[in-house]
């Protein structure tokens, strides 16, 4: 009876950045899932009321570290920085948003592209791992200045010939006065886990993918409603892919359906023109909140 009930008690520890962008869609997501949070200002751990969850505010580089001791059993992390830790840490789902790479930017007024620029040169970084095992990679021989912040100063100073940093949309590069060049990899937010986490907390993780996932295929997907000459319907049925057979309805107008189904983002556009091109008309698009399939 105990154990029942300490099982009953236990809460998913997870940790999310407490500050900046990656903090504010990992709030939103949690939202998404139905997972409300109500913390006070400064507070670094939240209990939540409606899922058994408990929230930790960590910084971003410092999560793989609670990740592989087991303070905290999952995490919204940047995918990037599980690759420079060098953490062995399962990641189980990546979350499509934080969208960012890890590259190399030189002064604008170098007028070349190539990696070789690189060879003999100082490069400044806040990746010092992912820099060295990329340079040994491709066979170049680099000084590597390790720097934990405003690295994009660092060639305006004479301190580095070229740099290695996170890149976004490339505006703080380009107010630098300088141009990204090579990507070394692209990243994005991933729900990663902890190989510590006990076996009781696993049905609770896999309530909270469960979620997670129909979030994300919603905001894939769009529901497509139209109309269809009747003759056509098998036609327009074969264009659209995403679910096991689309609903058919008749219309008053003798001779003509519509029919609903959802179509996958990517996609949309060529799916659109398809579907016109079968006889479909009058088509209407509507966003999906959540998908459970």
């Amino acid at each position: 009876m105990l154990r029942l009930n300490q099982n009953k008690m236990s809460k998913l520890k997870i940790a999310i950045q407490k500050s900046g962008r990656l903090y504010e869609e990992s709030l939103q997501l949690l939202k998404d899932c139905g997972i409300f949070i109500n913390n006070g200002k400064d507070q670094l751990k939240v209990s939540v009321d409606n899922f058994p969850m408990e929230i930790m505010y960590l910084r971003n580089s410092d999560i793989p570290q609670y990740l592989e001791d087991g303070v905290v059993d999952i995490a919204i992390v940047g995918e990037n920085i599980l690759v420079e830790k060098q953490k062995d840490i399962k990641i189980i789902q990546k979350l499509g948003f934080s969208n960012c790479r890890v590259s190399l930017a030189i002064p604008k007024d170098v007028e070349t592209d190539s990696l070789a620029y690189f060879q003999g040169k100082k490069i400044a970084t806040s990746y010092p791992n992912t820099l060295k095992n990329f340079l040994q990679n491709n066979q170049i021989s680099a000084d590597i200045h390790v720097i934990s912040g405003s690295v994009e100063i660092a060639p305006n100073i004479g301190l580095a010939d070229g740099i290695c940093d996170i890149v976004s949309s490339g505006s703080t590069l380009f107010k630098n006065g300088l141009k990204e060049t090579v990507t070394l990899l692209k990243s994005e937010a991933v729900l990663a886990k902890s190989s510590k986490l006990f076996k009781e907390k696993e049905l609770i993780l896999d309530k909270f993918l469960f979620r997670i996932k129909a979030v994300l295929k919603a905001k894939n997907s769009k529901y497509i409603l139209m109309n269809v000459p009747d003759n056509k319907i098998q036609e327009v049925s074969d264009v659209l892919p995403v679910l096991k057979s689309p609903t058919v309805i008749p219309l008053a107008e003798e001779g003509w359906s519509s029919i609903h189904s959802v179509i996958d983002e990517e996609r949309f556009w060529e799916v659109i023109d398809e579907l016109k091109d079968k006889g479909a008309q009058d088509i209407l698009i509507i966003p999906i909140d959540k998908m459970v399939i």
